[in-house]
């Protein structure tokens, strides 16, 4: 019986350059033995240029797009704005780096996790040429930094980071039982817990539920890198995470710090293949 291969990428925005560099490493070397894909946020973004077989996508999106002020802008958000225009960097992305659909629809299928934000919980949403855009930017769309909710059949989502920021137990409960997670932090880094729960209630009023999934990220967070550390009997997990020394953060729009992110990724999946 053929094991069932997943490989599951995390997002973490800016950080997103160091899965970016383990992807381009993976296509260097026609490395795909995956059956599915599971992305969150960037990782969904990342996993797009691997499926469409386009290196240093991911990486030139994440310096020449991300890093501009049309995408990023505190000055923008005290005045009422968007501190992160995710829709301009989804259609930008797009139009200035086109993906190759052929090639892209020719892969095993991609679900893009989103946060349903009248429910709280997350949603899987399987990746096509009629919804890349759409999707992309729903999963990416981090409340508030970003205001907007996109709608996808009908339903307004939030960043998928927000319900399941590691789907390893979906992608496990979708039949996987070889499974490789691309982490966006060290693995023994461990997400903060929300501080101030009111505050969060208080912002999201509107979607109670969608506060109470800001409220117990951090568990959720953890219950998955448990889950990656001790897995079932029957699933084996590998993983591909940054070093201690892997500098960039969340919002990073240092150049240097972001093109030496990406780097350590290459250098990370590099050492996979060879393991």
């Amino acid at each position: 019986m053929v094991t069932k291969q997943a490989l599951v990428v995390e997002g973490g925005a800016m950080r997103g350059v160091f899965a970016s560099g383990v992807l381009d490493s993976f296509l260097e070397h026609d490395y795909d033995p995956f059956d599915f894909y599971m992305g969150v946020s960037a990782g969904a973004s990342n996993l797009i240029g691997y499926l469409a077989n386009q290196p240093k996508r991911s990486i030139n999106i994440i310096t020449q797009l991300a890093t501009d002020k049309q995408f990023y802008n505190p000055t923008r958000f005290l005045r009422g704005g968007d501190l992160t225009d995710v829709h301009w960097l989804v259609e930008q992305s797009f139009q200035q780096y086109p993906i190759d659909l052929h090639c892209f629809n020719q892969k095993s299928p991609l679900y893009a996790t989103t946060t349903n934000v009248q429910t709280g919980l997350a949603e899987y949403h399987r990746v096509n040429a009629d919804n890349l855009q759409q999707t992309i930017e729903a999963t990416s769309a981090l409340p508030i930094a970003y205001k907007t909710l996109p709608a996808l059949n009908g339903q307004c989502y939030s960043d998928g980071g927000v319900a399941d920021s590691i789907p390893v137990q979906e992608a496990y409960r979708r039949g996987a039982k070889s499974i490789t997670v691309i982490l966006s932090r060290p693995q023994t880094g461990k997400k903060p817990s929300a501080s101030n729960p009111w505050l969060w209630r208080r912002l999201f009023h509107r979607y109670p539920e969608l506060a109470t999934a800001m409220i117990n990220r951090a568990k959720r967070y953890q219950e998955s890198l448990d889950f990656i550390q001790s897995p079932p009997k029957d699933c084996q997990i590998k993983v591909i995470s940054p070093n201690s020394d892997f500098k960039v953060k969340r919002l990073t729009m240092k150049t240097a710090l972001l093109e030496r992110g990406y780097q350590q990724g290459l250098q990370r999946g590099l050492a996979y293949l060879d393991s």
